[in-house]
C-alpha cells in the first residue's frame, strides 16, 4: 500500500476539522462584534455615513456566511496532513484571523478610524498571502476566501469614505456634545 490515508480517512479528517473550526470562526467573529457599543453607539450615529453604507442588517449577514466559508477553507488547509506549506499556511492566517478580530475593537470601541483603515489594508495585505499559500495547499481554499477578500477590500473603501467625511471622528471627538458658538465674523 503506497497511501497514507484512505479518501474516507482524509474526508473524516476535513469533517472533524470543520466541525471544529467553522463554529470557531463564526464565534470568534461574532465575540469581535460585541466589543464596544457597535453601529448603535451615540459616536457611530453622528458620523456622516458615507452613500455606499450598506443598510446595517447586511453585515451580520454577510460576516456570518464569509466566517462559514473562511472556516470552511481554513478545515480544507489543516486536514491536508503532509501537504507542503501546511503549517506556514496556517500560522499565516492565525495572524491574518487575529487583525480581522482587531477591526471591530479598534473602530467601534476605540473610535479610531484611522487605525482601523490601517488594520484593514493589513488585513488585505496578509490575506492576498494566506490566499497565496492556501493555493499551494488546496484550491478549494484559497477560492473559498475570495468573496472574503472582496468583502475586505470593500470594507476598506467604505473605512476610507468614513474617515474622509469624519475628520477629527477620531477618539470620539464627534460624538461628545460640544456646542460651538461663533461670536463676530
Amino acid at each position: 500500500m503506497n497511501m497514507l490515508a484512505s479518501r474516507g480517512q482524509l474526508r473524516a479528517s476535513f469533517i472533524r476539522w470543520a466541525l471544529f473550526l467553522v463554529p470557531l470562526c463564526v464565534l470568534l467573529g461574532f465575540l469581535s462584534g460585541q466589543v464596544g457599543a457597535g453601529p448603535g453607539s451615540a459616536w457611530f450615529q453622528a458620523l456622516v455615513k458615507p452613500d455606499i453604507y450598506p443598510e446595517p442588517k447586511w453585515f451580520g449577514i454577510v460576516w456570518t456566511i464569509l466566517y462559514i466559508m473562511i472556516g470552511l477553507s481554513v478545515a480544507l488547509v489543516a486536514s491536508a496532513w503532509g501537504a507542503r506549506g501546511r503549517t506556514a499556511a496556517l500560522w499565516v492566517f492565525a495572524v491574518h484571523f487575529a487583525l480581522n478580530i482587531a477591526w471591530t475593537p479598534t473602530f467601534f470601541a476605540a473610535q479610531q478610524i484611522t487605525i482601523a483603515l490601517f488594520v484593514l489594508v493589513a488585513i488585505v495585505l496578509s490575506l492576498l498571502v494566506v490566499i497565496a499559500l492556501f493555493w499551494k495547499v488546496r484550491r478549494l481554499a484559497a477560492v473559498l476566501l475570495l468573496p472574503y477578500l472582496a468583502w475586505v477590500c470593500f470594507a476598506t473603501l467604505l473605512n476610507y469614505e468614513f474617515m474622509r467625511l469624519n475628520p477629527g471622528a477620531d477618539g470620539g471627538s464627534q460624538g461628545e456634545a460640544v456646542e460651538r458658538v461663533r461670536i463676530g465674523n
